[in-house]
């Protein structure tokens, strides 16, 4: 079958490679129908992430057909057209009892990101993120075999497009889990830094539950522009304006919004000494996209973070934090869970995440689909592969 596959930063190859084959009884083997690229692939794209090896294959972001299953499949079955969620989780560990997937004890081979971790178990396997979360096989691929199938594996209605429900894999349920876990609700105050794909299917949840005033932080126009005309944000340009948080607490009767999200991550574009401390290693993460949230955010407000951390920060500002009274969520998404109530959204057309899909190419074009991506070329916000 065909593949994409790393070879180091930025390279990525579409590939000839084996077939997948059903290993255990729960696994099925699945024909990808459409498949995207997430903005947390660009961390592996950029050579970010530890322990991806030449070879692997990418992507987490995947539907399709079931194409074979293993005899202990009970949940679907050949023919089912699934969506999979990017977390790998087995059902019955101390944390899936508690619909905590992506903690899910049992499906990861690998150590995680932590560094400080006790013995503590490593948090779920990922599809496609490194072999610290399990070295699985990604869906940026013609067939997958998925594991823990009475589990993941989601069905969806025909009368839906792929477009429509593809993105229940990953960015939508995160983008919701981000503005449940703060409370989101009817009349608050939000803060979204970052317009990516995270940070946009955020603006949609905020919107739908009822936010009353969404403020959106990015330095790429068209992105704020989409997310002004789609969402109604008020967009905030920091490559225009030195401090959005100043601007933030300012149109907010000098308080600051309820709620803070960080749909940017580890890379947030930071200062020169942020950037030489990143390449010298000598820090982890950016904390730039961190220190304008917790400067944006209200006494006793929450501050969400769906980015992706890794290792530790300098500047942090706790201190503020804490003076503050702020509450922080934080981590992978429990897409499980929230599967079945978004495709109820998605259903009564409360919720439509197509409406951020720029760009749509073969698979064999996907080494060209991350340039494009990664660039930020010719507007693109999203793109979505098909084998």
């Amino acid at each position: 079958m065909k593949a994409l596959t790393y070879h180091g930063s930025k390279d990525v190859r579409v590939e000839s490679v084996p077939d997948p084959v059903l290993l255990q009884p729960d696994d099925i083997i699945l024909r990808v129908t459409a498949t995207a690229i997430c903005g947390s692939d660009l961390h592996l794209y950029r050579g970010k992430i530890p322990e991806v090896h030449d070879g692997d294959i990418l992507g987490h972001e995947f539907m399709g057909i079931v194409e074979d299953a293993g005899p202990g499949v009970t949940a679907v079955r050949k023919g089912d057209r699934v969506v999979i969620p990017f977390v790998i989780a087995c059902g019955q560990c101390f944390h899936c009892r508690l619909d905590e997937y992506s903690a899910c004890e049992t499906t990861n081979t690998g150590k995680g990101a932590a560094m400080n971790q006790k013995g503590i178990r490593p948090p779920a396997a990922l599809f496609g993120y490194s072999h610290l979360y399990g070295g699985v096989a990604g869906g940026q691929a013609e067939y997958v075999r998925v594991p823990m199938a009475n589990v993941g594996p989601f069905a969806v209605p025909d009368a839906l497009p792929d477009e429509q429900v593809l993105f229940l894999s990953d960015i939508l349920p995160t983008g919701y889990q981000a503005a449940v876990d703060a409370g989101v609700g009817a009349g608050s105050t939000v803060a979204i830094f970052g317009a990516g794909p995270v940070g946009l299917m955020a603006a949609a949840c905020c919107r739908m539950l009822g936010a009353a005033e969404i403020f959106m932080v990015d330095h790429h126009p068209y992105r704020l522009q989409f997310a002004q005309r789609a969402y109604g944000v008020i967009p905030i340009d920091f490559d225009e304006q030195d401090d959005p948080a100043g601007i933030i607490v300012e149109q907010t009767q000098g308080r600051g919004v309820d709620v803070s999200i960080d749909a940017v991550g580890f890379e947030a574009k930071g200062s020169r000494l942020e950037t030489a401390l990143t390449t010298l290693k000598l820090e982890g993460s950016s904390g730039a996209a961190l220190r304008q949230c917790i400067a944006a955010t209200r006494r006793c407000g929450t501050v969400s973070v769906p980015g992706v951390y890794a290792g530790f920060i300098h500047g942090f500002l706790f201190g503020d934090a804490f003076d503050k009274g702020l509450t922080f969520k934080m981590g992978q998404t429990h897409v499980q869970k929230l599967m079945p109530e978004l495709l109820e959204h998605i259903g009564n057309g409360r919720l439509d995440p197509q409406a951020i899909i720029t760009h749509r190419l073969p698979l064999a074009e996907a080494a060209r689909a991350y340039a494009i991506f990664d660039g930020k070329e010719e507007d693109c916000r999203k793109v979505v592969l098909t084998p």
